[in-house]
C-alpha cells in the first residue's frame, strides 16, 4: 500500500480507498474493533472505489460470524443507511447479543491475531519489511495494518 495516501475517517456514503485508508482496526464503533474499518471496505466496494482493499475478508467474517449477521445483511445494512450511527445502530439491534466480557476478550483477540501458518508468517514478515524491516516486534495484523497506512505503532 502506498504510504503517500492519507488517513481519513468518514461517516457518510463515500469512501475512496484509493485515495485514503480505512479506519484502523482497533477503532471500536458501539464496542466492537473491526466494525468501522468493515463499514469503511463496504462502502468503498460499493463504490467501486476499494483500490486493493477487500470486502468481505477473512477479518470482516470473523466480525460478521461473531455477530451472527452475513455479508449480504451487512452490506444491504450499510446501503440503506449512509452514516455510521446508522450502521451503528443497524449492528446494534441486529447482533447476536454478547455479554461485555465475551466482547472484550473477542476484541484482545481480534487486535492480537497473528499468522497462523508459517506460510502467513512469511507473507506477514514480507509485508512487514517492505514497509520497515526493523519492525520486527510485530506479531498482530492489526498493528501490520497500522504501520502499512502510516498510523503510529508503538514498539
Amino acid at each position: 500500500m502506498s504510504r503517500e495516501r492519507s488517513w481519513r475517517a468518514f461517516s457518510t456514503s463515500s469512501m475512496d480507498l484509493r485515495a485514503s485508508f480505512p479506519r484502523s482496526m482497533k477503532f471500536k464503533l458501539v464496542g466492537y474493533v473491526h466494525l468501522a474499518r468493515m463499514i469503511d471496505k463496504c462502502r468503498a466496494v460499493l463504490a467501486g472505489t476499494e483500490g486493493e482493499y477487500i470486502y468481505p475478508c477473512p477479518m470482516d467474517d470473523r466480525l460478521m460470524e461473531f455477530a451472527g449477521i452475513t455479508a449480504d445483511q451487512f452490506t444491504a445494512a450499510v446501503t440503506a443507511n449512509p452514516t455510521d450511527d446508522g450502521v451503528a445502530q443497524w449492528f446494534r439491534k441486529t447482533a447476536k447479543p454478547h455479554k461485555a466480557s465475551e466482547l472484550e476478550l473477542w476484541n484482545d483477540l481480534m487486535l492480537t491475531r497473528g499468522p497462523s501458518s508459517p506460510e502467513k508468517q512469511q507473507y506477514f514478515n514480507q509485508l512487514r519489511d517492505a514497509v520497515d524491516p526493523s519492525r520486527t516486534d510485530l506479531t498482530a495484523w492489526s498493528d501490520l495494518q497500522d504501520l502499512e497506512e502510516g498510523r503510529a505503532v508503538p514498539r
